[in-house]
């Protein structure tokens, strides 16, 4: 009996053109290249240029993302884009995409789940696919966090970029295998007794500014490793499949300790791992489908490899996703 999946077309992604080094860094803020790479593996991050604002880097992964599944953007009655930088309050930042690409049916929405929204959206628009309501999607995941440092407080300032990156999602029928294209399981969880541990000290209804970035480091790394992994070995046991049967291991672009702690605990061997955060920094939502973009652009990611996502974001918020591409 065939099942009904959400299988990926097509995917792209988009940096803005100004590059900040570590060494850069060090002359605005006391830190240092050695200092950064250390605790993080960043070396460099992308920063948006004035006026350039996170829907204006969503469509250009989105074009590119359309042009990779060779579709025309009213092909899409569905966009869900995962952004905690909105250019707006409101309305969502998806509506200006869905404007600026010219679609003018279905809908569009944003979804807040910080470093996890691209997994969450993902989930999302998987679910809305199978239900047979909307037929194409495109799940993005953008961010402008620059807009939102502290430019003087180090433990920041140096981890996070700006960027975009997109997929391109199609309903259909497949035999209900774990051969399957498409996305085969998600868990999503959150936990908000941890939220003071990273979070934005301003907002509409209490300071009515947006305020900065703020985050406890060393609590934040003492839970993911084991939010994340746990969320992993969910997707594997609800998809019958193991660590060992993963192709490719994708994940949030936060750390690169956090990233090889949980690639240990699972087993998954550092040739499989997908690690862009040395050139990207934390894009926070933007960072799996910036990777995934990479991987597939230089090869890696082929037809029929099996890509395991996760993430952990403010709130907390984690999850995972099991792909077949």
């Amino acid at each position: 009996m065939s099942i009904t999946r959400s299988i990926v077309r097509g995917c792209g992604s988009y940096l803005p053109a100004r590059t900040l080094t570590n060494a850069e860094l060090a002359a605005m803020v006391d830190t240092s290249d050695d200092w950064i790479v250390q605790r993080t593996g960043i070396r460099e991050r992308h920063i948006a240029a004035a006026g350039e604002v996170t829907s204006d880097l969503a469509v250009h992964a989105a074009e590119q993302a359309l042009s990779a599944a060779g579709l025309e953007a009213q092909a899409i009655d569905l966009i869900v884009l995962a952004t905690a930088t909105p250019d707006h309050t409101f309305p969502a930042s998806a509506v200006t995409v869905q404007a600026k690409l010219g679609i003018t049916g279905g809908a569009a929405f944003d979804v807040q789940a910080v470093c996890s929204g691209f997994v969450f959206a993902l989930a999302t628009a998987d679910s809305m696919l199978r239900t047979g309501g909307f037929k194409r999607a495109l799940v993005i995941g953008s961010e402008t966090f620059s807009r939102i440092l502290d430019w003087k407080d180090r433990t920041t300032c140096v981890i996070f970029g700006d960027g975009a990156g997109a997929v391109v999602l199609e309903a259909g029928e497949q035999p209900g295998t774990i051969q399957d294209r498409g996305v085969l399981g998600a868990r999503l969880r959150s936990d908000g007794r941890h939220k003071d541990k990273l979070y934005v000290d301003g907002g509409p209804s209490t300071t009515g500014t947006s305020g900065y970035l703020r985050m406890e480091g060393k609590e934040v790394f003492r839970h993911a490793v084991t939010m994340i992994t746990s969320a992993v070995e969910d997707v594997l046991e609800a998809t019958g499949t193991k660590a060992s049967d993963i192709d490719w291991f994708v994940p949030h672009q936060a750390n690169q300790r956090i990233i090889d702690g949980c690639a240990h605990k699972l087993g998954v061997g550092r040739e499989k791992i997908v690690s862009t955060v040395a050139i990207h920094g934390n894009t926070s939502a933007a960072s799996i489908p910036l990777a995934l973009h990479t991987a597939v652009a230089d090869g890696r990611i082929k037809p029929g490899d099996l890509v395991m996502i996760e993430a952990m974001g403010g709130g907390f918020t984690w999850g995972a996703a099991l792909i077949r591409w």
